[in-house]
């Protein structure tokens, strides 16, 4: 049978993308629900596990240094097309909310180097503290099915929120204010 030339029939071709990209939408629409889904832990308002990971700059960083702010943790990767998306989002939300007690602080889950990652935040303009993330504390925070996958933790150190891959801006920003409003009676109780 050689020399046999088959021709692909149109219709066959399209109905194999449709598949395949319903079972894509589908499957991240299952992943973020199971992600929602999995939040009993966000909705008993759990401690954002510790961490202690070193600094572009060679600083020994650990979550319970930010206690007292609300911080958006957020897991990234220079290839990760979707994080190239949000970080310029996140950066001008540190602009803005930085003065009502908001911290970022990037973890790059990056096999690449230190000089690498501190390029490519220098080129997207970061004014946050990024830090070289390791797999048992990505683990600690249940794993990460998607890049980007951002925490919003309170002022009292509590898991708000968590989600897996890239929201659009309002609905970042709507859960950077409910982490900080979480805690701040704490905070006020705090500073009497």
């Amino acid at each position: 049978m050689t020399g046999v030339s088959v021709k692909r029939d149109p219709v066959v071709i399209i109905v194999v993308v449709l598949v395949v990209t319903f079972m894509l939408v589908f499957g991240i629409r299952k992943a973020r629900r199971q992600g929602t889904a999995g939040q009993a832990s966000v909705g008993d308002m759990k401690i954002a596990p510790d961490f202690t990971l070193q600094s572009l700059d060679g600083k020994t960083v650990h979550l319970s240094d930010f206690r007292g702010k609300a911080v958006l943790l957020n897991f990234w990767a220079t290839w990760c097309e979707p994080c190239k998306i949000e970080m310029p989002w996140i950066v001008d939300l540190q602009k803005q909310y930085a003065s009502q007690g908001l911290q970022v602080v990037g973890v790059a889950m990056d096999d690449v180097g230190a000089a690498e990652i501190s390029k490519f935040t220098r080129q997207m303009g970061v004014n946050y503290p990024v830090v070289i993330g390791k797999d048992e504390t990505s683990d600690a925070y249940g794993g990460l099915p998607f890049l980007p996958t951002t925490f919003y933790i309170g002022r009292d150190g509590k898991i708000v929120d968590k989600v897996f891959g890239i929201k659009g801006r309002s609905e970042i920003e709507d859960d950077v204010k409910k982490a900080l409003a979480e805690g701040q009676n704490a905070q006020v109780q705090k500073g009497l």
